[in-house]
């Protein structure tokens, strides 16, 4: 049997055109090359969970932010809604109070002698932020 002729042989190979070393140097570029980019890969996704970890805490962040600025806004709500009650029921007693222009729901303050301890029977509890 003339050699070459039989493919079936597992020792065979067929030649390159650019003959036995530039196989094997391809065969070793190619090895190189995917471990480079297996480790870039890999480092890809260290980066790509590390970025997701980053962006969970600083969502739990913001949350916590969030939720302390409602019970801030709920505060300070309530604040005003009592603030606007102790006015409304002062209102009548103070006769200086009256609205001097449409666009402003409250004059200017203003005190004179006379009235500079009028005020002072106005209890207001003071609020923690």
């Amino acid at each position: 049997m003339a050699q070459g002729s039989d493919s079936n042989d597992a020792s065979y190979r067929s030649p390159s055109p650019a003959g036995g070393r530039q196989s094997s140097s391809d065969d070793v570029k190619k090895v190189m090359r995917r471990e480079k980019n297996r480790i870039a890969a890999q480092k890809s996704r260290m980066r790509q969970t590390q970025k997701a970890d980053s962006l969970h805490l600083e969502s739990e962040s913001l949350e916590k932010e969030n939720a302390a600025l409602r019970k801030e806004v709920k505060q300070l709500t309530e604040e005003a809604k009592f603030l606007s009650s102790v006015l409304s029921s002062h209102e009548p007693q103070c006769a200086g109070l009256a609205p001097t222009s449409p666009d402003l729901p409250y004059p200017p303050h203003r005190h004179h002698r006379h009235h500079a301890g009028y005020h002072q029977h106005i209890a207001v509890p003071h609020y923690q932020h």
